[in-house]
């Protein structure tokens, strides 16, 4: 029991950091990713140099892959805090998708609220589609241990 609180917790909590993180105004906001896009292409020019990266192209993709990663995160623990490992149901995973593409859905609709932001029906797909990668890895995973607890 004590697990599954935990469990809770966690997947929880990470919808509250998603929550904080889309509470900010637009300029926050673009000020976070900018630094992380930054920090990136610094890394890429490091490592490639003379590379020719376009910065505002490259903001994009840091901020849809932002959306995709979180999301990917929350499917997990949602597929933790709903299931036990080694015997995961399809209606665990089937929770776990409902559960993230309705919070991706009403985060959206929370940033229509929030100065400079906007609702957009691509980051639920993107969000939801980060979700799916997230329960299908805990598929795969269970899976395996399955596989593992028949053959001993």
């Amino acid at each position: 029991m004590k697990n599954k609180k935990m469990a809770w917790a966690l997947a929880i909590g990470w919808m509250s950091l998603i929550f904080i993180l889309s509470h900010q105004p637009a300029s926050v906001s673009s000020g976070l990713s900018s630094n992380i896009t930054e920090f990136l292409l610094g890394l890429i020019t490091e490592v490639f140099p003379g590379s020719d990266a376009r910065v505002e192209e490259f903001h994009t993709l840091v901020r849809k892959n932002a959306h995709f990663i979180a999301y990917l995160i929350l499917g997990v623990l949602l597929v933790n805090a709903l299931g036990s490992w080694g015997q995961l149901t399809l209606k665990v995973f089937s929770a776990a998708f409902t559960i993230a593409v309705l919070y991706a859905a009403s985060d959206e609709f929370h940033q229509l609220f929030i100065d400079g932001r906007s609702g957009e029906v691509r980051d639920v797909l993107i969000d939801s589609a980060g979700a799916a990668a997230g329960i299908v890895i805990c598929w795969l995973i269970d899976y395996l241990l399955r596989k593992r607890k028949l053959n001993s």
